[in-house]
């Protein structure tokens, strides 16, 4: 498969499992967070977090997470995307540590042609991201453009 997939690729109820997977470290969670202004305690100051959280470690902020999931399903999912026309439901289900690994995969939950644009078609699919030890950790739902290969 190349990079990403027309509208006719996508088939109602597969499953893409994205590979490979990425390991967050410290660093690349520090750098993402003071890169996006965010200097909450709970992620960036581990004494904080190891005497005032349960978690008694930094946990890594959603919206880095949110990120890697997009980029680790950008080759299997958006790679073809004329754009993405919106995300919905955004659900945070379990921590991210330093040292975990994301995994993603995503499922083709619908596909209609784009009205009045019969060359493009609108899949809809939920992205699902678990650590090493199978813990859901992310999910959310989008919404793709893309091009078909036939009609228009």
């Amino acid at each position: 498969m190349g990079f990403g997939r027309t509208f006719e690729e996508f088939e109602v109820g597969s499953v893409y499992r994205h590979w490979p997977g990425k390991t967050v470290t410290e660093y690349d969670h520090h750098l993402f967070s003071l890169l996006t202004m965010v200097r909450h305690p709970l992620h960036l100051d581990a004494h904080y977090a190891s005497t005032a959280t349960r978690h008694k470690q930094p946990l890594v902020i959603g919206s880095y997470i949110f990120s890697l999931l997009l980029g680790l399903s950008e080759a299997d999912v958006a790679g073809k995307a004329i754009t993405h026309h919106g995300f919905e439901k955004i659900d945070h289900h379990s921590p991210l540590m330093h040292g975990d690994t994301l995994y993603a995969e995503s499922e083709v939950l619908a596909k209609s042609v784009v009205p009045d644009r019969p060359e493009r078609g609108l899949v809809t699919v939920e992205t699902r991201g678990r650590n090493q030890h199978d813990t859901l950790i992310m999910t959310f739902s989008r919404n793709l453009v893309v091009p078909r290969t036939t009609g228009g």
